[in-house]
């Protein structure tokens, strides 16, 4: 099973556009050692031709040219190597690029009933796509049931609800039902191994924390360094659990509970622009290299 890394950063990407804060003027003049980022979303292939899509941010566009494996194979007029898509979660960041993706249409996608009520009703993806041949067809997903999409079928989704945030355009907001946002535990039918992605995760609770133990590999939320840390950089005063991110730092934070967990590799995705951890040089990322703990980047490619 391969999973290639489209975009690793949360909403805004990184740099984002209209920050200035330390970490985003750091890596525009180069007096920071980091890397430019796109906004979240990851593709996973069982065969390196076929893949899936794992949430579309609005830098699709941008991902897939530099991702020649989604592009149209020479010789074809039209085409690309994206067979399904799943959502996660309906956040802008994760579900916009579907409106770059139209040309293609029409896209089987994979979504809890929730996720499609927040984009046919209040973000309205699925009704105004569907002018484009037939725009977005669902394929419904239900927490805890197992499933497999049309490509790449050795590979078993399980979604496990997440304890985290609807968007801020949902009716749900502060008060998410199970479907809002779900973690993939993703097992691959030949080898055996899994991975679990969970870039919205807001608090490991009884459900979760068995599918942290058995995975060969977690993917997850990198968000935050501190929960405050939006109001300690000045940029903003959401707190991560106002958001629906569990920072990492705290003391019973993200980074100890990884550090605590037999899987084989631990990567962080979904990172904000004001992290301290996208400064590789930084003693937050030194922490982390030295419990084991990576930091994901655009392109990254994981084999499980």
């Amino acid at each position: 099973m391969q999973i290639k890394i489209l975009g690793s950063s949360a909403g805004g990407g990184f740099p984002q556009w209209n920050c200035n804060c330390k970490n985003c003027q750091g890596v525009r003049t180069g007096t920071i050692k980091a890397s430019r980022r796109t906004q979240s979303s990851i593709a996973i292939s069982d065969n390196g031709t076929e893949w899936v899509l794992c949430n579309v941010s609005p830098d699709i566009y941008h991902q897939i040219l530099a991702t020649p494996e989604l592009s149209p194979s020479p010789g074809v007029l039209r085409g690309t190597g994206i067979g399904a898509i799943i959502l996660t979660d309906s956040q802008i960041d994760h579900s916009a690029g579907l409106l770059n993706l139209r040309e293609g249409c029409p896209h089987k996608v994979w979504c809890t009933d929730e996720v499609h009520q927040d984009l046919t009703t209040e973000f309205p993806l699925f009704p105004i796509l569907s002018h484009w041949k037939g725009g977005l067809e669902h394929y419904p997903i239900v927490p805890g049931r197992p499933f497999s999409v049309c490509v790449s079928q050795t590979i078993r989704f399980t979604p496990i609800p997440l304890l985290s945030n609807a968007p801020p355009y949902s009716t749900y907001r502060d008060c998410p039902l199970p479907g809002h946002n779900i973690a993939l535990f993703m097992e691959d039918g030949r080898s055996g191994k899994s991975l679990l992605y969970a870039p919205g995760l807001g608090e490991p609770d009884e459900t979760l924390m068995p599918w942290l133990q058995k995975a060969d590999c977690l993917l997850v939320d990198g968000t935050l360094w501190r929960d405050n840390e939006l109001a300690l950089t000045g940029v903003g005063q959401h707190t991560g659990r106002d958001m629906g991110h569990m920072a990492l730092s705290e003391e019973w934070g993200l980074a100890a509970l990884l550090a605590s967990l037999p899987a084989e590799r631990k990567i962080l995705i979904h990172i904000n622009n004001t992290n301290p951890i996208l400064d590789e040089d930084s003693v937050e990322r030194q922490s982390l290299t030295r419990q084991g703990i990576e930091v994901s980047w655009d392109g990254m490619l994981i084999e499980v």
